[in-house]
């Protein structure tokens, strides 16, 4: 499951370990744990990744009989709150599984054609758009270069990350670069692609991307704590998301703040452990798509061994079966959200804290055992070991 995690990121906030940024000091890691069958293994490794640096997790595991839930840590450093089951956090590229939904809805109503080209909808805004179409944007082999790999991009958004960017101005980074191979010819992740697809969406209903996915998505499978994100604002509970020492060479930086206009349709929304597992658990079962078009979504492009991409979802083979959903990193945030091809199951893992090495050394397994455990198998051995200055606390929400 490793080699593949990090290719599917915005691949913004990784690179903040080459700069410099003021932060609060550090405090020690507190735990917090509920719901019954709670495994002992996930919850030690989540522990770890605390002992790590991570400042708090969430965990949430669906096996199709029980449902796990496990928080550990801190969604606050100062003033000092402990993490709770329902905070909200930005989930970063979860968020293309969503914009992805729309868009098959809107063909699904003939309003929009997979084959349709970005020429088509978007005139004159992509060199070659006349060769890429909308399937390519959804299953990132429509070759445009990825602007958040951009070499001035990182920088431009650490030096001030406040800056409001327009998507056309996102596409315009893009664009100042080749095409990294002629379309429909191979696979590259891009966010271009979802950027594009959010500019489409737009131009074919006449409503912003946040409209569609609150009427389309949100309202009707009532995550009441999801929302796409439009400035740096939260609507309710959530953690706080941090840049760790390792990555900041001072203390924690907590970002959670940073609007993310520069992620967009790629990446902008917020949400929750529950909303994410309801979300895709739904879209899998068959109420947001007809099957013909959920058929559409699952047919996948081989990546590399054990892992296909489709519209906007993943397939990932693991030791203990196949699941499909997807993941997403955005600064001060990393996300992972699965199910069964049924909609039966799910897993979802929350991370407030930009991982460093050793917290992905740390931490990485904890989405193992919870595919494991969702899918009724045994967990896989993992380090039990934890600090003194871990402590149970009692459950809070």
């Amino acid at each position: 499951m490793r080699r593949t995690r990090r290719v599917l990121t915005l691949g913004v906030a990784a690179c903040a370990a080459a700069v410099t940024l003021s932060a609060s000091p550090a405090v020690a890691s507190s735990a917090a744990a509920s719901g019954r069958g709670a495994d002992a293994a996930l919850r030690a490794v989540m522990l770890a990744t605390l002992d790590a640096g991570a400042t708090g997790m969430i965990a949430r595991v669906d096996d199709g009989q029980d449902v796990t839930r496990i928080g550990v840590g801190v969604a606050r450093l100062d003033p000092r709150r402990p993490i709770r089951l329902g905070d909200q956090v930005r989930v970063g590229s979860i968020t293309k599984s969503m914009v992805a939904t729309v868009a098959l809805q809107l063909v699904g109503e003939g309003r929009l054609r997979l084959g349709d080209t970005v020429e088509h909808w978007l005139p004159g805004l992509v060199p070659g758009g006349e060769e890429i179409t909308i399937r390519m944007l959804l299953n990132h082999t429509s070759g445009i270069y990825n602007y958040t790999e951009d070499p001035g991009f990182i920088p431009a958004i650490l030096a001030d990350p406040y800056r409001y960017w327009s998507p056309r101005e996102l596409v315009a980074v893009a664009t100042s670069h080749e095409p990294l191979f002629a379309p429909g010819t191979s696979w590259s992740y891009s966010n271009t692609g979802y950027i594009l697809v959010g500019l489409v969406l737009e131009k074919v209903t006449g409503s912003p991307i946040q409209t569609l996915l609150d009427r389309r998505v949100i309202r009707p499978l009532h995550l009441h704590d999801t929302f796409f994100a439009t400035s740096g604002r939260f609507r309710g509970s959530y953690a706080h998301g941090y840049l760790p020492p390792s990555l900041t060479g001072d203390g924690y930086l907590d970002v959670s703040g940073w609007p993310p206009s520069w992620a967009w349709a790629a990446g902008a929304v917020v949400s929750t452990a529950a909303d994410l597992a309801h979300f895709y658990q739904a879209l899998m079962s068959g109420r947001l798509l007809r099957p013909w078009l959920l058929e559409q979504m699952t047919t996948t492009v081989a990546v590399a061994e054990g892992f296909r991409y489709g519209l906007g979802i993943y397939a990932m083979s693991t030791a203990c079966g196949e699941v499909w959903g997807h993941d997403g990193d955005i600064p001060g945030y990393v996300s992972f959200a699965y199910t069964d091809r049924h909609g039966s199951r799910s897993s979802v893992v929350l991370l407030p804290t930009q991982p460093d090495e050793a917290m992905i050394a740390a931490g990485m397994s904890i989405v193992d055992i919870a595919v494991c455990l969702m899918l009724g198998q045994p967990a896989p051995a993992a380090d039990t070991a934890r600090s003194a200055t871990v402590l149970d606390l009692p459950a809070t929400g």
